[in-house]
């Protein structure tokens, strides 16, 4: 009898065992060649960030005449050490605690000379007359945002070219890290160049001339002060030019100067040129006060000439300013207004007068409910 035939099935299952090891490898094979396909694909696709950069000023295009929309402005990354200044991607900001309140303070002497030499102990800073504790002091060429406000009113159009050309030499002789916009203003203003460090787009923006109209004043200042929530840098200055009286605002100079004096508010330095302004006194009363209670300055020079020369007056003043940083024994949210006094003594000085603002309205971003 012939034995078991085991050569048939032992055949079949090897080739069962061949035809699963081929399929397999088939397998293996068409999941890496699927894999290298997707993988090329994606590196192929392009990306495309969820949110876009905000460009900096200088790269945004001109604006027209009338008063274009509000740039978006760009949210300042977070440190862990809010006292020092630092530069990034350009752009120099000062670090600060979320509760400290800065002032930028000019000091000079018995002869009106600026003093630089001080340091933190020689300066005593008091809030609603209680002395407060200075936690942070600078003495350094800190970059500003800068709004350059000039009257474009009728009575202004032969005066324009040297006071456009002063302008000019203010930003030739500033930080060239500041960033700077250009209001033009009569009975309406305008925002003829957003924040830009650009010397021909700035010449541009003041040659917008179209000499006529009134003098809006205070809501070309208000609308220059509110321009300022797009501002990179912690500093911020109005360099104003006007040579009249304000016939044509909607708000009064009281309801201006509250707007202006929030925390970290601009400080306003202005010339008027009143040589022939019907009522002097009380238009360069009304510069005055801002300027003080801002921490600037007002300037009346007696002719045109002397424009520049003030201009570069303001730029060095600028640049020679003390950053001093205190903590409110009083808390930001009970609101209010605090009135400020810093007062400055030290060795070898006779008499020293601290430049800074009067006061502010504690956790406001604008003192508009206050004015009502």
């Amino acid at each position: 009898m012939p034995g078991p035939d085991i050569t048939g099935p032992r055949n079949d299952r090897a080739g069962s065992f061949f035809r699963v090891l081929i399929y397999t490898i088939w397998a293996a094979i068409a999941v890496s060649l699927l894999t290298q396909t997707f993988a090329g694909l994606q590196a192929s696709r392009p990306f495309y960030p969820q949110s876009q950069t905000v460009q900096p000023p200088s790269t945004q295009s001109q604006p027209s005449q009338s008063q274009p929309p509000a740039p978006t402005p760009a949210s300042p990354p977070a440190t862990s050490n809010p006292q020092q200044p630092s530069a990034e991607n350009g752009t120099f900001v000062i670090r600060k605690d979320v509760d400290e309140v800065l002032l930028h303070a000019t000091v000079v002497d018995d002869k009106q000379h600026i003093v630089t030499n001080l340091d933190r102990d020689d300066f005593s800073v008091f809030e609603n007359g209680k002395p407060q504790t200075i936690i942070s002091f600078r003495h350094e060429d800190i970059p500003v945002s800068m709004g350059i406000v000039i009257d474009n009113s009728g009575s202004m159009r032969e005066k324009r070219a040297k006071v456009n050309q002063a302008a000019l030499n203010l930003v030739r002789a500033s930080n060239p890290q500041d960033e700077v916009f250009v209001v033009n203003f009569n009975d309406e203003y305008y925002l003829d160049q957003d924040f830009t460090n650009d010397l021909l787009r700035l010449k541009e923006a003041l040659e917008k001339i179209d000499a006529k109209g009134g003098t809006a004043l205070y809501d070309a200042l208000e609308a220059s002060a509110a321009n300022f929530k797009y501002a990179r840098l912690e500093r911020k200055v109005l360099f104003l030019v006007t040579d009249g009286e304000d016939n044509a605002s909607r708000d009064s100079l009281e309801q201006t100067v509250k707007r202006l004096e929030v925390e970290n508010g601009p400080v306003l330095y202005a010339i008027g040129l009143l040589g022939d302004e019907e009522h002097p006194k009380r238009a360069r009363k009304a510069l005055e006060i801002i300027a003080q209670r801002t921490g600037g300055l007002a300037f009346f020079p007696a002719t045109l000439d002397e424009v520049d020369e003030i201009s570069r007056q303001v730029a060095h003043d600028i640049r020679n300013q003390y950053t001093i940083g205190y903590k409110p024994t009083n808390p930001r949210a009970t609101g209010g207004f605090r009135e400020i006094r810093v007062e400055a003594k030290a060795k070898g000085h006779k008499k020293l007068v601290v430049r800074t603002k009067s006061g502010y309205y504690a956790g406001l971003q604008s003192a508009q409910s206050e004015t009502k």
